[in-house]
């Protein structure tokens, strides 16, 4: 092993995901896979051909850079859409290349329709409406001149999409302000069509809203999360199995992180251990050195908090977690030897650390960990 650290992708998890998500939202509903933020940590290059044998054929990521990584890994041509950053100058690639993308201003609009019509090909893309989240999407002022060059060079561009994204459908705190946005999406909609603006696709839905709102499917829905294994938060878990009549969690996490002992270190009882003195032996112990530290995305907020995994038994991590190294609390764990596999996160035996502890010990979202894990550590597909 070259690195410290390796994660481990579960072909079986996906399979069993993306059945459980098109069945949720049934044949007429295209599922959009998301695979911004490297893939939620997994990896785009490891998880986007596994994600199309499983049968996706449509994927969203943020920028032009990933969705270059993506057309570099994918075995077989699909859809790509690019809900966020894409550079003007690279509108051509984009258009060439078929990739749709977001218009959420005029310049990138007039850019692309210029770009499409000095080209000789259709620009795809989705016109993004402002309902409520305030973060980009045409208002109504600027929408009106959005309408005028839509179909000014409507042999030029073609309206693949018009689409919205909710302000926090995982919490039943923002119910009003989410059926607020839906009901607005709806109204500009018909407005549009009014105005000989039909979109081939109407798509508003998160993982979120595809659970607790239905009505927000529409043509397509954009699931990020929850093809990772993951529910979008506690909230829309609960909603979904309150409905069900067997309580067993449908989704599975994709996901193991994984490292070895690099050595053991006995320690007398009173000695402080690792940086500071944020940690007294309060016996003599045997503590394993692992490998992982901050650096590589073990956040230091687990200091003196954490647990791994080893012989299938929980050990506690003491003291500071350093930049690229921890100590774990083995005492009580027989026979430990150097080399022996520590979990950092997924499951060892019949024990399992969830992403959801990191995030109660870190005070870090589900999201936000998975995404923060460093692009070196090599990702290896398994089952």
């Amino acid at each position: 092993m070259l690195h410290s650290s390796y994660i481990e992708i579960s072909k079986s998890a996906l399979e069993n995901n993306i059945n459980f998500l098109k069945k949720e939202i049934g044949p007429d509903v295209q599922l959009s896979s998301v695979i911004k933020g490297n893939a939620y940590g997994h990896g785009i290059e490891q998880f986007a051909p596994l994600a199309q044998a499983s049968g996706i054929d449509h994927f969203s990521v943020f920028s032009a850079d990933e969705a270059k990584r993506l057309l570099d890994s994918l075995p077989h041509p699909a859809s790509v859409m690019i809900m966020g950053y894409i550079d003007n100058d690279e509108l051509e690639w984009a258009i060439q290349q078929d990739v749709e993308f977001f218009v959420f201003d005029l310049d990138r609009l007039l850019e692309a329709a210029k770009t499409a019509q000095k080209l000789g090909k259709k620009a795809k893309v989705h016109l993004e409406l402002e309902t409520g989240m305030n973060r980009t999407g045409f208002e109504k002022g600027a929408l009106e001149q959005a309408e005028v060059t839509l179909l000014q060079y409507q042999e030029h561009v073609l309206l693949q999409g018009v689409c919205t994204h909710y302000a926090g459908a995982e919490s039943l705190q923002n119910h009003e302000r989410v059926i607020s946005q839906h009901q607005k999406f709806n109204k500009v909609l018909e407005q549009l069509r009014e105005n000989g603006l039909d979109p081939v696709q109407r798509h508003t839905a998160c993982s979120a809203a595809m659970i607790s709102y239905p009505e927000t499917r529409m043509d397509m829905v954009r699931i990020g999360i929850m093809q990772y294994g993951f529910w979008p938060s506690p909230e829309t878990y609960s909603q979904y199995i309150g409905n069900q009549q067997d309580k067993t969690d449908p989704l599975r996490r994709l996901i193991n992180w994984k490292s070895r002992i690099m050595s053991l270190k006995a320690v007398t009882q009173g000695d402080f251990i690792g940086y500071g003195t944020s940690f007294q032996a309060p016996r003599d112990m045997l503590l394993a050195v692992v490998p992982v530290g901050y650096a590589w995305g073990y956040s230091r907020s687990l200091s003196n908090q954490g647990q791994v995994l080893i012989k299938g038994q929980r050990a506690a991590v003491v003291g500071i977690v350093n930049m690229n190294v921890m100590m774990v609390d083995v005492t009580s764990i027989p026979d430990v030897q150097k080399n022996d596999e520590v979990v950092l996160l997924g499951k060892q035996g019949n024990q399992s650390i969830s992403v959801a502890s990191f995030g109660e010990l870190s005070t870090q979202l589900n999201y936000e960990l998975l995404t923060r894990l460093p692009t070196n550590i090599p990702r290896y597909v398994v089952d």
